[in-house]
């Protein structure tokens, strides 16, 4: 059986992200008990999907003072120098490097840049499917996993509890949710 036999409906193309219909995310622990979940509410990118498969690509460009936790006093925190310096930084970008299969699962590696420094990234993806929208175009659903250290990327912000252990974890789980268009 071939890749796109496994890929419903795929299609060759180049799709725009969606911004209504997709979520940027991530989780990360908070007082060693429990998880903080946020999201960017301000995002573009562009995914091309090749004849092969495994020659596709995507790249997403987040604006770091979109970021939404449900608490303003922390968003702003958050914004700050302690964590993204979003004013010196307005942006983190991933780019794909590569695509291969894993049994069933699609692994994607690409580079993650957030305040000038640049880590690979690997991150499992779900295919959704292809479908056709009530306006006529063409769309295709994605989901993203992957973990990052926060501290790869000079956001080493903490300070230590009276028990022990620290106020934010270094590992954050990034949860993405596409949903792109193809273009005309």
């Amino acid at each position: 059986m071939t890749v796109t036999e496994t890929l419903p409906g795929y299609k060759a193309g180049t799709w725009t992200i969606d911004e209504t219909h997709t979520e940027v995310g991530f989780s990360v622990r908070h007082l060693m008990i429990s998880k903080v979940r946020g999201s960017y509410t301000t995002f573009s990118g562009k995914i091309t999907t090749a004849g092969d498969p495994m020659d596709s690509s995507a790249e997403l460009t987040v604006d770091l003072a979109s970021i939404d936790t449900r608490n303003e006093d922390r968003d702003t925190h958050l914004r700050s120098s302690d964590f993204f310096d979003a004013e010196a930084n307005p942006t983190m970008t991933y780019r794909t490097t590569s695509l291969r299969r894993d049994g069933d699962d699609l692994i994607v590696e690409g580079d993650l840049t957030i305040k000038d420094v640049t880590r690979p990234v690997t991150l499992n993806v779900e295919y959704n499917g292809v479908g056709g929208d009530p306006w006529g175009g063409t769309r295709i659903g994605l989901s993203a996993r992957g973990e990052i250290n926060r501290n790869d990327f000079g956001i080493a912000f903490n300070m230590p509890l009276e028990g022990g252990g620290v106020m934010v974890g270094e590992r954050v789980q990034l949860v993405i949710e596409v949903e792109a268009v193809l273009d005309a």
